[in-house]
């Protein structure tokens, strides 16, 4: 498929063995994907293909009917392209030709049956390009297969397609509810058996298991509301084993009608969710995972990538654009004051002891550049409504550790009291100190920003005593030292002496 131009509307439709969706993208200046609309079908096609290996007309209906409303969105978004794709069910099916020709006579587009290589690699691009790993294991589980694929230093390597769909398995060996251990107990040896022929190997040092999918988001997201977390997106959510494990079990002995009450599962997939979730812990457990880096992306997100031009960026350029295309949507964000800020508050980090400390430097960085988009909200309370926006919104290229850190920055530069646990278990008591460290050079930062001419480059000359730390500049016009004197001495033990126009 050949790419498209950026500021051209394009609706990716992903049909799958258990649900279809349709997402419309366009893609910003900063080359950040934008969502312009959405919706999500059940579809349940497995079924039907594994009980006569045909979809039959119920099943074809239903899809016709969730095309047709998907084109409906695809234009009223102004979609310009519809790229439509299917999966395991559609592979499988007998009468999948004669669907696919229905569906270009009648919808005038076409699905295209990828096979299980081509659904590996938008698998790929798709839940890697907004985390911040480079080496590993990613795993996509649909209702009908289980895609399996290496990548190193972000490009992806062998892949391999197994029959191991949630949907699929829970119709195949799960016929009791609740299901019982001779159940459960068969199902996991089938899946340690295909995992085995595959030459599925342990997780080297380094390496990282990345899932995606609705079974792995909706493990997260019942782990995510049985504990307080102070981020609501599961995207890069790390879901450890022992918490895994807790949750399979806990699926495990309910009865599909109670499933849905457990918070955060959705209604639609009571009747997978314990196939689906036995698969990925079979998995966590034979290739030694600690645990699971989720992701909210995945075939439709690596399709739209492919279409709109950069697959796999670096974490680095997957940062800066972000950050940049998050600044760009609020009309008090200046690009060029907050190149200038970032500057001021790396020079005094790199001034001051702890500045080996890369996390925080780098989370001081991100704070510096994004204060301003508070101020499109409340000047006086642009520190808090910075911080607000920076958990609440995408910041593809960080781990959910980074983004709390920039927050908590944010937040306390505009105030000294600023308690960090309502950001557990992301961040720590431990963390304390260096937030506050990194809040005040923030505001030292923003301080002499604001009272330098606007054309004026300004370069700090920095002096570290004992007992003082002292701060020169020609461009400053004036500074008094107010609440951030003491607040300065309390963090670094040191008197902060600031020399204006000197």
């Amino acid at each position: 498929m050949p790419p498209l131009d950026h500021r051209t509307a394009v609706a990716v439709i992903d049909v799958g063995s258990n649900s279809g969706r349709v997402v419309v993208y366009t893609r910003d200046a900063a080359g950040q994907l934008r969502l312009l609309a959405g919706a999500r079908a059940a579809l349940r096609l497995v079924r039907e293909v594994d009980d006569s290996r045909l979809l039959g007309p119920e099943a074809s209906e239903r899809l016709m009917e969730a095309l047709r409303d998907f084109r409906a969105i695809a234009r009223g978004a102004g979609a310009r392209r519809i790229a439509a794709v299917a999966t395991a069910a559609m592979r499988d099916a007998a009468d999948g030709p004669a669907l696919l020709r229905r569906v270009r006579r009648e919808l005038g587009f076409d699905l295209q049956v990828i096979d299980g290589r081509s659904e590996a690699w938008y698998g790929v691009v798709g839940a890697l390009h907004g985390l911040p790993l480079r080496d590993g294991l990613l795993f996509d589980l649909g209702g009908g297969s289980l895609q399996l694929t290496r990548f190193r230093a972000r490009r992806p390597g062998r892949a391999v397609s197994l029959p191991l769909g949630a949907l699929r398995l829970s119709q195949a060996f799960l016929h009791r509810d609740p299901p019982t251990p001779a159940e459960v107990r068969r199902l996991r040896r089938h899946v340690r058996r295909l995992l085995g022929e595959s030459g599925l190997e342990p997780l080297g040092a380094g390496q990282a298991l990345v899932g995606t999918g609705g079974t792995i988001r909706n493990l997260a997201k019942i782990d995510r509301w049985a504990h307080a977390y102070p981020i609501t997106r599961v995207h890069g959510y790390e879901l450890g084993r022992r918490r895994l494990s807790d949750i399979v079990d806990q699926l495990a002995h309910r009865r599909q009608r109670t499933r849905d009450r457990v918070p955060g599962l959705s209604d639609e997939r009571a009747d997978s969710i314990v196939g689906g979730a036995l698969v990925i812990e079979t998995l966590a457990e034979a290739c030694a995972a600690t645990g699971v880096h989720v992701s909210g992306q995945g075939v439709r997100e690596g399709l739209a990538h492919t279409l709109l031009g950069e697959p796999l960026p670096s974490v680095e350029a997957v940062r800066e654009a972000s950050v940049a295309s998050l600044g760009a949507r609020f009309d008090a964000w200046d690009p060029r004051r907050a190149d200038r800020r970032v500057e001021l508050a790396s020079q005094l980090f790199s001034a001051l002891p702890g500045h080996d400390d890369a996390e925080l430097r780098e989370a001081l960085r991100r704070a510096a550049r994004l204060l301003d988009i508070g101020s499109s909200v409340d000047f006086f309370e642009r520190h808090e409504h910075a911080a607000d926006v920076v958990l609440a919104t995408d910041m593809n290229g960080f781990s959910q550790r980074e983004i709390a850190l920039i927050s908590a920055v944010l937040r306390s530069a505009g105030d000294d009291d600023n308690d960090i646990g309502a950001l557990r278990p992301l961040l720590q008591d431990e963390d304390r100190v260096a937030v506050e460290r990194a809040a005040v050079l923030l505001v030292l930062a923003d301080d002499i920003q604001e009272r330098c001419p606007p054309a004026a480059r300004v370069r700090l000359r920095c002096r570290l005593r004992r007992r003082s730390f002292t701060v020169a500049t020609p461009a400053l016009g004036y500074w008094r030292p107010r609440g951030l004197g003491r607040r300065f001495e309390r963090a670094f033990g040191r008197r902060l002496v600031v020399q204006h126009g000197a």
